[in-house]
């Protein structure tokens, strides 16, 4: 007995004493995995390791995470530079690890812990500009590296403020986590962000809490699928009339691969959307696309996001030509399943059901195409709403007129259909609408 309790001492001293050098440099390797495979997902960040000096029981490290392009490192350079700053800054986040298969040295810090694993680390993060200056940002991120490679980190920021000259920037609480696993390339979120307000004399604009949450995995095709949801609170913020509120804003979306054919379904709440003299609006919407072929749709979401990089429309348009006529001769099915955008005159409601049959690739063409596509388009236009329109431009009387639109149950309908080349509406035969299908 004493014998095997001597033996469980020196088990426990090896796990403890020994184990954090070994387990450290699989910590390093396993957080530099994840984040080469984070910044491989994103081509338009760029992740690079600015050393690791490795101890034997806890180890310290810097990563550079820089935006190369897109519409977030426009906006974001157009902010600095309105602040006085030139250039876009890095992001720098200094790391420590205490490791070990038991990272005792953790205890000593907040969310230390005795969890099993590669480690333990607390990171902090501050913006470096090319002229030296730095700006610490607010926030911890807590993470751990799991037995098997997988990386878990908790950011979190406590309320305060910023001000630059008369303008103050206030958040609240935020508290947000993310799992990421090179070796499964998927990417779980989920996270609280409180309220954020940007104040400056006479002017402030706060928006409600942000809730999100959501799973995504890696595909061979340049895209990720899974799911995602987010709902930001209500925006309030000055405007002609006084201070407006809209929002809150909720959007979900699911997508899936199968036997390479993408589908995917996005539902939109837009609550209290201010539309001009027509009043405070909702808008809903649901829309479903189901069985289009992934590789050709990975193609042309690569080209669309190196837009930049074509230098005319026809070049553009000779990028995709291949991959378009690919993804429609494959066909695929569209649903609107909702598009509603409630006013007080009413509501105006469509649905739309687009089904695009395969055809022969190698015989190809427009009309073809326009032979493979069946839809069905219902709308419905309010009475209140119609008789507003006409107030503004007499000339939409001609829409009923031509038969376009008719009273039906106490509203103006439009019932369209596309089948074997012909449309149709209300009932009605329109054959010189679609150019080269007389």
């Amino acid at each position: 007995m004493k014998k095997s309790f001597v033996f469980l001492l020196l088990a426990l001293a090896l796990v403890v004493i020994v184990s954090p050098g070994i387990v450290g440099k699989l910590a390093e390797q396993s957080m530099d995995e994840n984040l080469d495979w984070a910044a491989t997902e994103s081509r338009e960040v760029t992740i690079t390791s600015q050393g690791f000096d490795r101890g034997w029981f806890s180890s310290a490290g810097q990563h550079r995470i820089e935006l190369n392009h897109g519409d977030i490192r426009d906006a974001l350079t157009a902010l600095f530079e309105d602040s006085g700053y030139t250039g876009m800054p890095a992001l720098i986040i200094d790391t420590r690890i205490d490791h070990g298969l038991v990272p005792v040295t953790s205890i000593g810090r907040e969310k230390g812990s005795l969890a099993p694993g590669l480690g333990s680390a607390v990171s902090t993060l501050h913006l470096a500009f090319d002229n030296g200056d730095r700006v610490e940002l607010p926030g911890t991120i807590y993470s751990r590296v799991g037995l098997t490679g997988e990386l878990q980190s908790n950011l979190v920021v406590e309320p305060g403020s910023f001000s630059n000259g008369p303008e103050t920037l206030r958040w609240s609480a935020v508290d947000a986590r993310i799992m990421m696993s090179a070796a499964s390339s998927t990417v779980g979120f989920e996270g609280v962000i409180d309220e954020l307000a940007l104040a400056a004399p006479g002017d402030e604009l706060t928006v409600g809490a942000i809730t999100f949450a959501g799973e995504q995995a890696a595909t061979p095709f340049g895209f990720s699928v899974g799911d995602a949801n987010i709902r930001v609170g209500a925006i309030a913020y000055p405007s002609e009339r006084g201070r407006m509120t809209s929002g809150p804003l909720t959007i979900t979306s699911t997508a899936s691969l199968d036997d390479g054919l993408v589908s995917g379904r996005t539902t939109l709440e837009f609550e209290a959307v201010p539309l001009g003299e027509l009043g405070s609006s909702s808008i809903g919407v649901d829309i479903a696309i189901t069985d289009v072929d992934a590789a050709a749709l990975g193609r042309i979401v690569d080209v669309l996001n190196d837009v930049d990089s074509y230098d005319s429309g026809d070049a553009l348009r000779l990028a995709v030509e291949d991959d378009l006529r690919t993804l429609f001769a494959r066909g695929f099915e569209v649903r609107v399943q909702r598009l509603d955008i409630a006013m007080p005159p009413g509501t105006v409601s469509a649905t739309l059901d687009m089904t695009v049959a395969p055809t022969d690739i190698d015989d190809f063409v427009m009309t073809a195409l326009l032979l493979a596509v069946d839809a069905r388009l219902d709308l419905t236009l309010p009475d209140a709403l119609y008789d507003y329109a006409l107030t503004i431009e007499p000339q939409i009387g001609a829409v009923v007129a031509m038969g376009f639109l008719r009273w039906e149950d106490d509203a103006y309908r439009m019932q369209a259909e596309f089948r074997n080349g012909l449309l149709t509406v209300n009932g009605a035969p329109m054959p010189g609408l679609i150019p080269g299908l007389q």
